[in-house]
This record gives structure tokens, sequence and C-alpha cells, in this order.
């Protein structure tokens, strides 16, 4: 009986002090990724722009790149200007990236494929499994498979038990 309250307890000041937070760090998905493998991506629609080296894919976007899968209703590519390969891309509209067994959700998701982060934004919603967190922003960096939540960040944290 000590043992359930000390978990109770523990699990309520986890979810008072999560209302709170300014920011959270947190693992995200199953390995880190490796940004130097192909992009493939399928859309609707493709509109590309030589004068500024971007490329505009729109409608039902799916992009693909080793085990991690984002999919938006826009994304534009842009294309490094003193070399071949992409330098970043900026997805809008319903994005949804998803690593493993993690899954997380955002109105906007930019990835700089050089610094191998991918910044979210806008009512960030990550789950992992049972376990939910959401926030204005997530930061995840595929080297090493982290994440660092900020803004407003909540979170629902599975206790082993019946949910």
């Amino acid at each position: 009986m000590g043992l359930r309250l000390l978990l109770t307890a523990l699990f309520s000041a986890l979810i008072s002090t999560s209302a709170l937070a300014q920011g959270a760090s947190v693992a995200f998905g199953t390995i880190a990724q490796d940004t130097s493998l192909p992009v493939e991506v399928s859309s609707d629609e493709l509109s590309v722009d030589q004068e500024t080296g971007t490329a505009i894919f729109s409608g039902n976007v799916v992009i693909g790149q080793g085990d991690m899968r984002l999919s938006a209703q826009r994304v534009m590519v842009v294309y490094r200007a003193t070399a071949d390969g992409i330098a970043k891309m900026e997805a809008t509209g319903g994005v949804t990236l998803v690593s493993g067994k993690d899954a997380a959700e955002a109105q906007r998701a930019d990835y700089s494929i050089d610094e191998g982060t991918i910044v979210m934004r806008g009512n960030v919603l990550l789950a992992q499994g049972v376990s939910a967190l959401s926030a204005d922003m997530m930061t995840i960096r595929l080297r090493d498979g982290t994440a660092r939540m900020s803004g407003n960040v909540r979170s629902r944290l599975s206790t082993g038990g019946d949910n």
C-alpha cells in the first residue's frame, strides 16, 4: 500500500509540474536517423522554380527517409546553391512525422538537413505508446534520436496499469 501511495504522489507531482514546465527532453523514434540517406517524395502536384532553387510539392505529400516518414499538405524543398542536394524542407498543413512507434503532429515542420534537426511548431502533439506530450514547439535532433519540447508543455504519462 505504501508503494502505491508513493507512485500516486509521484505521478500527481509529474502531472502538476508538467503544466508549468518550460521544456522537456524526450526520446524520439527508435534509433538515430541518418540524414545522408536519400529522400523520397510523393505528392499530387510539383512546381519547380529554377531561379530560387526551390520545389513545392502539394497535395497529399509523403516524404520518406530511412525509417522516418513525414506527411503534409505542402512541402517546400530548398536546394543547396553551391552543391548538389537538399538544404532544407518546410512542411505545412496537417504535418505528421512518424519514426518507429513514435508519432508527432503539428501545424508546421522545418527540416534542416545539414543540422540534422526538425523543428515542429503549432499545437505539437507527440504520441509514444499510451503516453502523450503536447507543446508549442518540439525540436528533434535526428543524429541522437532525442527531442526537446518547449512552450506550454503538458503530458499524459502511463503508469503501466489499466488505462
